[in-house]
């Protein structure tokens, strides 16, 4: 092969990925009769694809197929995804429904990091959380909330390597009343911080995955005690539960 690419028709070279994509590995003919394209137009527009690296040849069959090199594209591309982009319409709209502040979190290490906060003007009290600010996993709604999708023994590290104190007369210390809850979570679908943290302060969170399904963010509600009863909370884990859902489907 002449160590140059041979073609440069662009919409021919995504039409023959996509066929491919759809296809699997297929031989040269097959490809001719899908694309409805001779077989010498075929055959320089897979040369070109596989000088690129996006096609290989099976040096058995014959038959050509996609190579990893679109999968890493992907990758780098959900990587860069601003998640933020995605979730700012949804989380703005939770909070002018509910007239309560919300909070979207950031995993990192054994701590949430707000990356974002949508205020809520329609109460008097606010909340003194601020964007870049750190929580603790084991005492969190948010912390809960993620810690319920991974596998025990992360959460067991997770809580071995936390420093646990007592925030508040709520603070749960001890490991196993703490995973009773994250049980809890699992079966509810929402976690709560339920003035464990700060004093006054309840919480409602639902984790939400990144691209590739790895607990990686959430959100919360966070209101004062006065205006978080139990038959609120009720309320609210239907409407937080749907927007996650929406949340999910807006990533795919």
């Amino acid at each position: 092969m002449e160590n140059k690419n041979p073609i440069q028709v662009a919409d021919r070279l995504f039409l023959v990925l996509e066929t491919l994509a759809e296809t699997g590995p297929a031989a040269l003919a097959d490809l001719c009769r899908h694309l409805e394209l001779n077989k010498s137009t075929v055959h320089r527009l897979l040369s070109s694809l596989i000088y690129m690296g996006y096609v290989k040849q099976d040096a058995e069959t014959g038959k050509y197929a996609l190579s990893f090199k679109l999968l890493t594209l992907s990758n780098k591309l959900m990587s860069h995804m601003d998640i933020l982009e995605t979730v700012r319409p949804f989380l703005k709209k939770l909070s002018e429904e509910t007239g309560e502040t919300v909070h979207f979190v950031q995993l990192d290490g054994l701590d949430a990091v707000y990356i974002y906060k949508e205020e809520s003007y329609q109460n008097s009290i606010r909340m003194v959380s601020k964007v870049g600010s750190r929580i603790p996993l084991y005492c969190s709604g948010v912390g809960k909330a993620m810690a319920a999708d991974m596998p025990e023994t992360q959460i067991k590290e997770i809580w071995d390597n936390s420093q646990i104190q007592k925030l508040t007369p709520h603070t749960m210390i001890h490991y196993t009343q703490f995973f009773e809850k994250i049980k809890e979570v699992q079966q509810k679908g929402y976690a709560l911080d339920d003035e464990e943290n700060e004093l006054g302060v309840r919480c409602i969170a639902v984790s939400i995955p990144d691209f590739k399904g790895r607990p990686k963010y959430a959100f919360s509600i966070s209101a004062p005690v006065a205006r978080m009863s139990d038959r609120r909370i009720e309320e609210l884990s239907q409407i937080v539960l749907h927007i996650k859902k929406e949340i999910v489907a807006a990533m795919r």
